[in-house]
């Protein structure tokens, strides 16, 4: 599975890289939007204010690509926006880190 990772946090970004690598799937980070980027899912970071997850998000799901979106889970506001844009799936940072083998299957 090809997974575009839209993360600008650096600490965040290596980390997602290293577990979508280690469990068996391309993992390709990206720091901004690109029109050329196609992929089978893609994880947002909704607390990114370079990235823009109310524009991303939109343009991602209109090209048919999945959306996990995440976000801490005391930032409520985060959460409903992810409500908002109809992300396929919102989960916390913590569920990222510890659940993303399930995440990625179940998407």
């Amino acid at each position: 599975m090809r997974v575009l990772i839209y993360e600008d946090n650096l600490m965040w970004s290596s980390r997602l890289v290293k577990s979508v690598s280690s469990l068996g799937h391309e993992a390709i980070l990206r720091t901004k939007a690109d029109a050329e980027d196609s992929g089978d899912v893609a994880i947002v970071n909704l607390g990114s204010m370079t990235l823009k997850p109310e524009e991303l998000v939109p343009i991602l799901r209109e090209r048919g690509i999945k959306v996990v979106a995440h976000a801490g889970h005391k930032e409520k506001e985060l959460h409903e926006l992810g409500r908002d844009l109809e992300c396929d799936r919102l989960v916390t940072n913590s569920e990222l880190t510890f659940k993303l083998a399930q995440i990625l299957t179940e998407i």
